[in-house]
C-alpha cells in the first residue's frame, strides 16, 4: 500500500467488495466498476468529515456532517457513481453536496462536476474543502436541487443524495438522452428506494428499483425555481 493512502481506505474497500457481494441479487452484480472503487481509493474520506471524527472515516456507515446533513456511507456512494456509469468526458449534477466527499470521487471519474447544496453554510465550506484538497474540476452552488441547475444542462449524469418524494421533473428534463440519473425515491422515516433512471437517445424515460436505502430528505421549495 502506498504511504499516502490512509490505512484505514483498504479495509473501506474491502468492506466495500462484501457488501457488493451481499446486495447482487439486488443491484444485479457482483463487483462494481474498477474505475469507481480506483476513485474511492484515491478520495481521502478522513477529510470530508468534522473535527474528531477522523477516526471513523473509514467505517462503511453514514456519519452526521451537522446542519441535519450525513455523509453516506462508503458502499452508498460507490455503488451510485457505478450506477451512473460515467466517462471521462461527462459533466454531471449533483444535489446535495454535503461535505463534498461524493463530488470528490465523481470528480475522479468526470470533466466537470456541479454541485447543489441548499445549506449555505455546507455550501461554502464544501467549495473550499474541494478547492483546498485539489478538485478543481468540481464547482458547488448554494441552491434548491428539486430545480437542478439549467444554466449548466443538459447532464450526462445527475446524481441525488437526499430521498424526493417523487423523481423531480426538472432533473428528467435536464439529463441529457442516453443519461442516466441515480436518485433514493420515498418518504423520511418510511421506505425508500434507490432508483436508476435512464433516459433513452429519444427521451423515453425508464426507472429501475436497485435496492432499499435510508437518506436524508430532499428539502426546499419545490414548487418555484431558484432565484
Amino acid at each position: 500500500m502506498s504511504p499516502n493512502i490512509h490505512p484505514g481506505i483498504e479495509r473501506m474497500l474491502r468492506d466495500i467488495r462484501w457488501e457488493t457481494s451481499e446486495t447482487r441479487a439486488w443491484i444485479g452484480k457482483s463487483e462494481l466498476d474498477r474505475r469507481v472503487l480506483e476513485a474511492m481509493q484515491q478520495v481521502p474520506r478522513h477529510a470530508f468529515v468534522p473535527y474528531g471524527m477522523e477516526e471513523l472515516a473509514y467505517d462503511n456507515r453514514p456519519l452526521s456532517i451537522g446542519q441535519g446533513q450525513t455523509i453516506s456511507q462508503p458502499f452508498i456512494v460507490a455503488l451510485m457513481s457505478d450506477l451512473l456509469a460515467t466517462q471521462a468526458h461527462h459533466v454531471v449534477l449533483e444535489v446535495g453536496c454535503g461535505s463534498g466527499y461524493q463530488s470528490a470521487v465523481l470528480s475522479r471519474l468526470v470533466k466537470q462536476v456541479y454541485s447543489l447544496e441548499i445549506v449555505p453554510e455546507l455550501a461554502r465550506a464544501a467549495q473550499e474543502r474541494l478547492l483546498h484538497l485539489g478538485y478543481g474540476n468540481v464547482t458547488v452552488r448554494h441552491g434548491d436541487g428539486y430545480q437542478g441547475w439549467p444554466e449548466h444542462a443538459p447532464f450526462d449524469g445527475i446524481i441525488v443524495t437526499a430521498a424526493a418524494p417523487e423523481i423531480p421533473p426538472p432533473l428528467i428534463g435536464q439529463l441529457k438522452p442516453g443519461g442516466r440519473m441515480v436518485i433514493p425515491v420515498g418518504l423520511p422515516y418510511m421506505r425508500q428506494d434507490l432508483l436508476l433512471v435512464e433516459k433513452s437517445s429519444s427521451g423515453e424515460v425508464s426507472t429501475r428499483n436497485i435496492l432499499p436505502v435510508a437518506f436524508v430528505p430532499l428539502t426546499g421549495d419545490h414548487g418555484a425555481a431558484d432565484e
